[in-house]
């Protein structure tokens, strides 16, 4: 398949630059046999007693760091972590950065340059670890944003809090689980009167996501890894759920990606924890999930990519021609989708 396959005209005023607030108001397009237009309100009205919606409660690090290398500013986007003092990131203003170098972002807060790469990459050790380093950026940092979402300067702390989920719990992400975005206390606390059972797992999102699949074809795209977990008691939870004849609903493409990674193929998981790269394109049979739930993505990605594998290459095209004309909100902070998990899955 070429990736020409998956494009198509997205106006850029269709990018949402801020939330919908309150965030439970956001638009669901409920794509089937017929394409129905709803609102995340309606989520737990779709499903049945005895379904399971998986989350993914990571939460986001404030990863972006304005700091200095003697009078030269340095920022820095934090992209993997490779250790508890130790990170991947990206630098602008690379060029003046050389190994040894160090970054002071505060008067106690400052990073050496260990390795530096050829695109902008460096390796950073910083002067603190673990949960110092996490209290550190959650001082001195701002929140991660997508480079579609427009801010001057860094982004401001109305989005430290929008980007990110009520229910993030493990620090580690350097980019959202969008459709997790749509959740407030009042939609949980309606999934649970519905008789929804609600679990979590874990998939740390990197700066990944965002990345452009530059090659012609799907199969010379390398897809990023990033760290995820599912603990005994999710895995045996979702199981059980399917076994007495419940859905399974993954709530962002992120969760799905963790279910598939640790679903056999006839959709059991079994409890895992470690790095996955897995790249879901139409062909890649879907087994872990019934139902998702996923916020609109940009053309030609590999989460549009996904969401076709889902539930149907041209289904999903329909579905986005209908999102563009009536003005759905794309990408982070924009609208959503319900899906269903198509036959050919």
């Amino acid at each position: 398949m070429r990736v020409d396959d998956f494009d198509f005209v997205l106006p850029p005023e269709a990018i949402a630059q801020r939330p919908i607030v309150p965030r439970d108001a956001a638009r669901m397009l409920d794509v089937e046999a017929q394409l129905v237009d709803r609102t995340i309100r309606d989520l737990p009205y779709l499903l049945r007693p005895g379904d399971i919606v998986v989350f993914n409660d990571t939460r986001v690090i404030p990863a972006r760091l304005r700091g200095r290398r003697g009078d030269v500013p340095i920022e820095i986007t934090l992209l993997k972590a490779l250790g508890a003092d130790r990170w991947l990131g990206l630098a602008k203003k690379a060029r003046r950065l050389r190994p040894g170098h160090r970054i002071d972002f505060a008067d106690d807060f400052s990073a050496k340059v260990e390795t530096k790469g050829d695109g902008g990459e460096v390796t950073l050790a910083f002067n603190r670890a673990g949960s110092s380093l996490i209290h550190a950026l959650e001082t001195h940092g701002a929140a991660p944003l997508p480079p579609y979402i427009k801010r001057d300067g860094l982004p401001d702390s109305r989005d430290n809090q929008d980007y990110q989920t009520v229910f993030a719990r493990r620090p580690g992400a350097v980019a959202a689980p969008t459709a997790g975005l749509h959740f407030t206390d009042r939609l949980l606390q309606a999934l649970d009167t519905h008789g929804v059972r609600r679990v979590m797992l874990t998939l740390h999102v990197g700066a990944g996501t965002f990345l452009p699949v530059k090659s012609e074809s799907i199969n010379g795209h390398v897809m990023h890894a990033e760290w995820g977990e599912i603990d005994e008691d999710t895995a045996e939870a979702i199981n059980t759920a399917r076994k007495d004849g419940g859905q399974v609903v993954a709530i962002g493409t992120t969760v799905l990606r963790m279910l598939e990674t640790a679903g056999d193929a006839n959709g059991r998981i079994t409890p895992f924890a470690g790095e996955t790269a897995i790249f879901i394109t139409p062909g890649t049979p879907v087994r872990a999930a019934d139902c998702l739930v996923t916020n609109f993505h940009l053309p030609r990605s590999t989460l549009f990519m996904l969401v076709c594998a889902f539930s149907g290459t041209e289904r999903m095209k329909r579905a986005y021609a209908h999102a563009i004309r009536s003005n759905y909100r794309f990408y982070s902070y924009g609208d959503c989708c319900f899906l269903h998990r198509g036959e050919d899955s």
